[in-house]
């Protein structure tokens, strides 16, 4: 086979460009720090560089769910440590109403038990970026309606006593909410017959304590069977939150492990290790340069440079 003049210069110089392109790529993995710019380049780190942006988009979506859960949680047991506090004041106050040397007082400890009663009712209509988190599914509606609108009912419980669920993981969901229709429903029940019993005057201590329930202990402590019964169920309500915080913490922990793992691979799949990048360019560069001298000494002078 004969080798022409024209096809040493055609391979020498299909081959210059072949190495300015291998050059070029390595210049744009080292300015953009990325293997490769387009998925063309590398088809199969490209489709495994999507299912890693999926999962780290999921994953910060999951954490914003968990902030949405945590503020609910924590709203939620703040609001159970004030009705904690006005139930033990409310015990106080029934104690001392029933002393017959406090009868002229009954008034001023119902004036006390009347604004208890109101902190209650505000502690019910808690909300938490316009969403009330007593009142079920129907964050929209106030628990105590009255407070609200004095025309309807005090409080309604009609789906107000289902669950609001978020995601927090791949087929893991969580409940963020309390419904409380019914624990505060009892409360108010109770709070009203406590002002009308002391609202009358002509009740004797005894009375007092027969209509509320009162009852002296050997050790001299005080117990009140209704008034416990509602302190005992707002602790259990109080623990499961407690207990979902825990929970929403560890999953926090979760996601923030999945989602450095995610990174780390992401990194290892796509990200330019300069190291390496920098020896192939340097290489690279030198068999350019080598094609380039021995390129000039096989192509043959032109008759130019005969007649000069």
């Amino acid at each position: 086979m004969r080798v022409t003049q024209s096809m040493l210069s055609n391979n020498m110089l299909r081959n210059l460009n072949s190495s300015y392109g291998k050059m070029s790529n390595y210049q744009n993995m080292l300015t953009s720090g990325r293997k490769f710019n387009k998925p063309s380049e590398d088809p199969v780190a490209a489709v495994v560089g999507m299912g890693y942006r999926v999962d780290l988009g999921k994953n910060e979506q999951y954490q914003r769910n968990l902030s949405t859960a945590n503020s609910w949680l924590d709203s939620t047991d703040s609001a159970f440590n004030e009705v904690g506090s006005a139930l033990t004041r409310v015990k106080e106050l029934i104690v001392q109403a029933a002393n017959d040397t406090n009868g002229k007082e009954r008034q001023k400890i119902n004036a006390e038990m009347k604004q208890i009663k109101e902190s209650l009712r505000d502690v019910g209509n808690t909300q938490i970026a316009g969403n009330y988190i007593f009142s079920g599914t129907h964050v929209d509606q106030p628990l105590y309606t009255d407070k609200i609108s004095p025309q309807n009912p005090a409080i309604t419980t009609l789906g107000k006593e289902k669950n609001i669920e978020i995601d927090v993981f791949d087929g893991i969901r969580m409940s963020v909410n309390t419904p409380g229709a019914e624990l505060f429903g009892e409360l108010d029940d109770f709070m009203a017959h406590v002002i009308a019993t002391l609202d009358d005057d002509t009740k004797t201590s005894d009375e007092v304590s027969a209509a509320l329930g009162l009852q002296v202990t050997d050790g001299g402590g005080a117990t009140i069977p209704a008034l416990d019964s509602i302190h005992e169920k707002t602790l259990k309500l109080q623990a499961d939150v407690g207990a979902r915080q825990n929970r929403v913490e560890l999953m926090g922990n979760r996601l923030k492990i999945g989602e450095e793992h995610a990174t780390k691979q992401m990194s290892l799949n796509e990200d330019t290790e300069y190291p390496e990048t920098i020896t192939n360019m340097v290489t690279q560069e030198s068999i350019h340069q080598a094609a380039l001298s021995v390129g000039a000494k096989i192509i043959q002078q032109t008759l130019v440079d005969f007649i000069r």
